[in-house]
């Protein structure tokens, strides 16, 4: 074909080599490059996109919002160029420019066409919930930092006319700067395999990393950065590699296991335990959660006596019922009766050694639900009850002296009647 035209203008006098040929076959082939992208852009594209979308299958639709056939295409349009290019033109410099140029063309979109092909399976990832369980974006971004390297080079390469292996070659002198340039992405990279591989860390997962003010869900692992959403709404951005560097607290065991912990204490005034009186003793029985507990207690220490032969003249000798101790175990059987802890795991009620503030007495439970909101609730209840109900077993809650307390103290002076005498006394 292309010899039938050149003998055709040639007739008409446009002899081979001239530049008004060059420049009809220039023409011929910007038409042709035009017509061919506006039939599969504006004709082909928009079908196709239809059909994805309308797809029942995710992945299509995802697809259809993403640029990858687009740029796909642009690349072999790039190639087909460069195969009229050497078709129609004569072999000359300038002809070798525009193939130089016709090649960086299909470099640079097949390297977008790859940024699409990751970003589109990101995007199905994600859509899967499949994303959580390792760092995508940080391999996405790794895989886009190399081939844009690579491609770099191949550029490079093509424009100087030399063999990408002369080019790498020379780049091992500059190992040292390129690592110093690099650094943050290759300690990201080396991050990113260590965080999946070990899956010390997910999409979703609540870290806690006092040292840069993060407490919060991840919401990205990337390349260089992980970003987590703070509870307060704020986003904290720290540095990959130092969630291998330095220690953080992954509460995600915590989410998975279904339960979360209450570990809290109340202190008791030493000067308010006592051994209970049969009369505290009996008001105690008529407690349902008591009544089981205070009898087993009694025939124990009565049996205890018999067998010791000891009397009760003195509470030096034998067995006595506390009411710090009878108050441990109504709340340890609270808790058992409580339809909001989980009885298949760590379930106690303990003392804790004494101070300044009187007995610690905690309670160490785990709630059925890791609802932040729902576990609050819980616990305030719990702690609602403790408060209220302490007074039963004539015990006295620890609290520093207050302003109001120290008022108490002083004697209170009443202030005149009379309005007149008030001010003339302010004065």
């Amino acid at each position: 074909m292309r010899t039938q035209l050149l003998q055709w203008l040639t007739a008409h006098d446009y002899p081979h080599g001239t530049l008004a040929v060059n420049l009809i076959m220039v023409l011929l082939i910007v038409m042709t490059t035009l017509l061919l992208h506006a039939v599969i852009h504006y004709g082909l594209f928009r079908v196709l996109e239809k059909k994805f979308r309308a797809s029942k299958h995710l992945f299509l639709n995802v697809l259809a919002e993403q640029k990858l056939l687009s740029n796909l295409t642009l690349a072999i349009q790039g190639v087909l160029l460069a195969i009229q290019l050497q078709i129609w033109l004569p072999a000359s410099a300038w002809r070798d420019g525009l193939l130089t140029v016709a090649y960086l063309w299909c470099l640079l979109f097949v390297l977008l066409a790859i940024f699409e092909l990751l970003n589109t399976t990101q995007a199905y990832l994600v859509r899967r919930n499949l994303a959580q369980h390792f760092p995508v974006s940080g391999i996405v971004q790794s895989i886009k930092l190399l081939a844009s390297l690579a491609v770099g080079v191949m550029a490079i390469s093509l424009v100087l006319g030399q063999s990408p292996l002369l080019l790498l070659s020379g780049l091992g002198a500059m190992t040292a700067v390129l690592m110093l340039v690099f650094k943050d992405p290759i300690l990201g990279l080396v991050a990113g395999i260590q965080l999946s591989a070990n899956r010390m860390l997910n999409v979703g997962d609540w870290l806690e990393m006092p040292k840069y003010g993060a407490d919060g869900s991840v919401i990205d692992i990337g390349l260089t950065t992980v970003k987590v959403r703070n509870w307060d709404n704020t986003v904290t951005t720290l540095p990959t590699y130092a969630l291998i560097s330095d220690s953080f607290k992954n509460w995600r065991a915590m989410s998975e296991s279904g339960g979360r912990r209450i570990k809290r204490s109340v202190y008791i005034d030493n000067n308010s335990v006592h051994f209970l009186t049969e009369s505290e003793i009996e008001h105690l029985q008529q407690s349902r959660l008591l009544q089981s507990y205070l009898s087993e207690r009694r025939q124990s220490i009565r049996e205890f006596y018999e067998r010791n032969r000891i009397t009760e003249d003195s509470y030096l000798n034998g067995r006595h019922l506390t009411n710090i101790g009878t108050f441990r175990a109504y709340l340890l059987r609270y808790l058992q009766d409580n339809r909001h802890i989980r009885q298949d795991m760590t379930l106690m009620v303990r003392q804790l050694e004494p101070g300044d503030k009187g007995i610690p007495l905690e309670i160490y439970a785990f709630t059925n639900t890791v609802v932040w909101a729902e576990y609050e609730a819980i616990q305030a209840d719990i702690f609602d009850h403790v408060f209220a109900i302490v007074g039963q077993f004539n015990l006295r809650l620890y609290q520093a002296p207050s302003g109001y307390d120290m008022q108490s103290l002083v004697p209170s002076h009443k202030l005149p009647e009379n309005t007149a005498e008030t001010k003339t006394s302010l004065e």
